[in-house]
């Protein structure tokens, strides 16, 4: 037996949200892959990529939260973006090669007007250089080996879009959009609408869903923290679930939902009045057993919570 061979460290049990706010140049999952060694946790997942190229707000689901980690996945995105005026790239991004130069004209007012266009239901062209997949490939492949694909045109919808900063040729917005959107192909396409195109040069995702930057922390943060630090900066489970309506179970209610058992609305008091998604609490102690489907009368569970009590 090799007496030099480290101790194998324990890993936790531990559920909750972590908000970190990633930094410059790292990928989504280099992040997790640090956040999850600091926690020492046993599972862990991610709610969507964030480019290495972007900073920001990155929710980290541990233990019992990665069961929810695909509703941030539908989730709206708050953006602060910065595009510079007159240059097209190769990526749309401050990453790949210049391929057009041109005279930068317009004035704010015009960069007001251009953006007006860019608001509610758009379509966009998904980038060659994205992760959307061709034939099992990704489009970024094709693209690296100088290829270009058809790709067809996808609905997204604009909820926000304000100019905060102007120095031209550079421009800094906020957006608020719908999951896949392309907030590069957002300032392209804006840069067109003003005749003399665009790049991104710096991106911050500044919320997903009912979730901010307010209490991210940085992975220097965490390095540094105790542990008891570490885990008080843990928001709960339902954090992920705060858009659905709650209903509360009294604890015949709840024994036969963590059964997985379908429920009769008209046997739960705040049953919701009309159907969808709903995340259901124990009424005793408040702990959330899960989601499930509220319609034609009934309360069906779709994903449970594993109780720790």
């Amino acid at each position: 037996m090799n007496g030099s061979a480290r101790p194998k460290i324990p890993r936790r049990l531990l559920d909750g949200v972590l908000l970190l706010d990633k930094p410059l140049g790292l990928s989504s999952n280099d992040a997790l892959i640090r956040a999850k060694r600091i926690y020492l946790v046993k599972k862990a997942g991610h709610t969507g990529t964030l480019d290495p190229l972007a900073t920001g707000l990155l929710p980290l689901c541990f233990g019992e939260a990665t069961k929810f980690s695909q509703d941030l996945l539908e989730a709206d995105k708050t953006y602060e973006a910065t595009m510079r005026l007159g240059v097209r790239t190769t990526t749309g991004d401050a990453e790949g090669e210049a391929l057009q130069t041109r005279e930068v004209t317009c004035d704010e007012a015009a960069i007001h007007a251009a953006m007006a266009h860019f608001r509610g239901e758009i379509a966009q062209v998904p980038p060659m250089y994205s992760a959307l997949k061709r034939d099992g490939k990704p489009l970024y492949e094709y693209a690296r080996a100088g290829q270009t694909v058809e790709r067809e045109a996808r609905n997204v919808t604009i909820h926000a879009l304000e100019m905060i900063a102007c120095a031209l040729p550079d421009v800094t917005f906020r957006v608020t959009c719908s999951k896949g959107t392309y907030v590069r192909t957002l300032a392209e396409d804006i840069g067109e609408k003003l005749g003399c195109g665009a790049h991104l040069v710096a991106l911050r995702r500044t919320g997903v869903g009912a979730l901010t930057l307010e209490h991210a922390v940085t992975l220097e943060t965490l390095a540094e923290a105790t542990q008891a630090e570490r885990d008080s900066w843990l928001q709960p489970v339902d954090a992920l679930l705060t858009t659905f309506p709650a209903v509360h179970l009294d604890a015949d209610a709840t024994r036969r939902f963590a059964q997985g058992q379908r429920l009769k609305l008209s046997e739960i008091a705040d049953a919701p009045a009309e159907a969808g998604r709903v995340r259901v609490y124990a009424i005793d102690d408040q702990r959330l057993l899960g989601v499930a489907r509220a319609g034609e009368g009934v309360l069906a569970p779709e994903r449970l919570v594993v109780s720790t009590v």
